[in-house]
């Protein structure tokens, strides 16, 4: 009877680190694609909120492949992706404000539609991987911390496209510098709940 209720949960969590696997390839293909297409038009727009969103495309896309690399190594390596999550989410944060305070020196005022069409498309791909992110983030730190980057991006996309419409009505850079601080302060939130969850796991698994 123990044997087979072993035997059974073994297989339930094969199944289910399957299933997480199978959505973090798709998420990270799809961030990998739209870092690409955003940094190109951000630059071209000269949009520090578009930039800034290319930048967190490429740090999630770089996550998601260490999730992919934690999630059959044990707790302690879920939880260690996790951290390395936060630091990397703290690291665009900073980036980005550093973005932010370049542009406003050199008083660029963004292109507008394309920060608006571009984030709009960006916003549609991160609501597809939230959707397939949501049924996960309560498995483990591992996978809560890759909703919480996709959760993030949602917030993020909003901001660009409200932005390009403050932009264009305004013919002002500071809607686009207004939102770039926004993003990087909701980095560095989120930043600090994954690191300080990461670290409790790691510690509670070094000394159980």
């Amino acid at each position: 009877m123990g044997k087979s209720c072993c035997e059974s949960k073994a297989s339930e969590l094969k199944a289910l680190r399957q299933r997480q696997g199978n959505v973090l390839k798709i998420v990270l293909v799809l961030n990998a694609l739209m870092f690409v297409l955003e940094f190109g038009f951000g630059l071209f727009s000269k949009s520090s909120a578009l930039t800034a969103d290319s930048l967190d495309m490429l740090g999630d896309a770089t996550v998601y492949a260490f999730s992919l690399y934690a999630l059959d190594r044990g707790a302690i390596w879920r939880a260690r992706a996790g951290l390395l999550k936060g630091l990397i989410m703290a690291g665009f944060g900073f980036f980005v404000l550093g973005q932010v305070v370049y542009r406003v020196a050199m008083n660029a005022t963004p292109h507008a539609e394309t920060m608006g069409v571009i984030g709009a498309i960006a916003l549609a791909v991160n609501a597809a991987c939230l959707f397939l992110l949501y049924r996960h983030r309560s498995d483990d730190i591992n996978m809560r911390s890759t909703w919480l980057c996709s959760r993030n991006d949602i917030i993020a996309n909003v901001g660009v496209v409200a932005a390009s419409g403050f932009v264009a009505w305004t013919n002002s850079l500071w809607p686009d510098v207004v939102v770039g601080v926004a993003i990087a302060g909701l980095f560095l939130k989120s930043a600090l709940e994954v690191i300080v969850d990461a670290r409790h796991e790691i510690a509670t698994g070094q000394t159980s």
